[in-house]
């Protein structure tokens, strides 16, 4: 098997502006391909720079990563996508948390926009694959199939946002970062030695198009604000809130509930309930989840037959947990070996077979280890 293509290719590098894209993109070309870089504007108003801004969709970023293409010596276009963007992901996340789930919208940008719409925009265009600066690999075998794995660095493995992939996106997917096994400050020191100005450029963690990382007041401002009971496990009133969506399942600070909990330990948000806009709080140990049942799965390949043991990672920084885990009736059941903790309708639930990445759903319910389906 190998992990890199074998021939020169055609490469759309997507430049976010950041030092991940901009050497990915560097490294695709250098490696012989015929890359054009293109920076994907996602904002139909970008007015904001990065002073104030945490976000990867800022006019700075798309002249940062216009100036990294100059410096590689490769082609770049800007292509508008926030019609798209706005309809797949944005509606998207403020629906979902109306809903009471927490969804994670860099799945869903790497699912319907990064290899779905520009995919199919570079495919019609004459190019070969698209190649980004996520840390993972694509495993290629002698028959042409191929499968998705973690990075060799398991400290900035990115595939968990990536296991929304299917087969057929994989056959066009290139991560030039999936062999690193450095730090980032190696990664910038290359750039540094490649003239790229972003060696420098702080990290993105926030929601792109939440620019002052304030999810609460982006989500009062679209749905409203909503006033509701805050509730603990037996029903009782302890509190009220402006809007459920402001909560998360194991959310603890924040909950302005003043009355301590008759045991004297805090209290965590157990569940949403969108429509009587009640909030549930409880201890930490009514939080572990022995099972969970996901829906909407997708296969990075042939999708999986029978039961059979995985390891599942919850959370985009979380570690992996031991399950077993079928498919029933086009939903995936998962158990897990020991209870967890903390697990939210909305999130995605990605499997692995030892590194190998074999695919990704959403949470729709939970089974508490103590009783009851959340």
């Amino acid at each position: 098997m190998t992990e890199t293509p074998q021939r020169p290719l055609r490469v759309l590098a997507a430049m976010s502006g950041g030092v991940d894209s901009a050497v990915a993109a560097a490294r695709a070309a250098e490696a012989g391909h015929d890359v054009t870089g293109v920076h994907l504007a996602l904002s139909a108003n970008p007015q904001s720079f990065r002073t104030g801004a945490r976000g990867c969709c800022t006019i700075e970023d798309s002249r940062d990563a216009r100036r990294a293409a100059d410096v590689i010596g490769i082609p770049f276009y800007v292509w508008d996508l926030a019609d798209r963007f706005r309809e797949d992901v944005v509606e998207d996340f403020v629906a979902e948390y109306e809903a009471g789930r927490t969804p994670n919208p860099c799945l869903r940008c790497n699912e319907k926009i990064k290899f779905a719409a520009l995919l199919d925009k570079a495919l019609a265009l004459g190019f070969d694959a698209v190649c980004t600066g996520h840390y993972a690999k694509v495993v290629v075998h002698e028959d042409g199939s191929r499968e998705l794995h973690r990075a060799s660095d398991m400290a900035k493995d990115q595939s968990y946002v990536l296991g929304v992939l299917d087969e057929r996106q994989l056959a066009h997917a290139l991560f030039p970062l999936g062999d690193t096994v450095t730090t980032k400050d190696e990664i910038r020191a290359e750039a540094e030695r490649r003239g790229l100005a972003v060696a420098k450029k702080p990290d993105s963690h926030d929601i792109c198009f939440i620019a002052d990382g304030d999810t609460q007041g982006f989500l009062a401002r679209r749905l409203g604000r909503a006033e509701g009971d805050i509730v603990d496990e037996s029903g009782t009133r302890l509190g009220t809130h402006e809007g459920a969506y402001g909560f998360t399942i194991g959310q603890r600070k924040g909950l302005r509930i003043g009355t301590p909990a008759p045991d004297g330990k805090p209290r965590y948000v157990l569940d949403i309930s969108p429509v009587d806009n009640t909030v549930t709080v409880g201890p930490a140990e009514a939080l572990d989840v022995s099972a969970l049942t996901a829906i909407k799965p997708r296969w990075c390949g042939a999708a999986p037959t029978g039961p059979a043991a995985y390891t599942a990672q919850l959370r985009a920084h979380g570690g992996e947990t031991e399950v077993r885990a079928e498919v029933v009736e086009g939903e995936l059941r998962v158990t897990f070996t020991e209870p967890v903790r903390g697990v939210a309708p909305g999130q995605a639930i990605v499997l692995y077979d030892g590194t190998r990445v074999v695919g990704s759903a959403t949470i729709a319910s939970t089974v508490r280890a103590t009783a009851g389906v959340a």
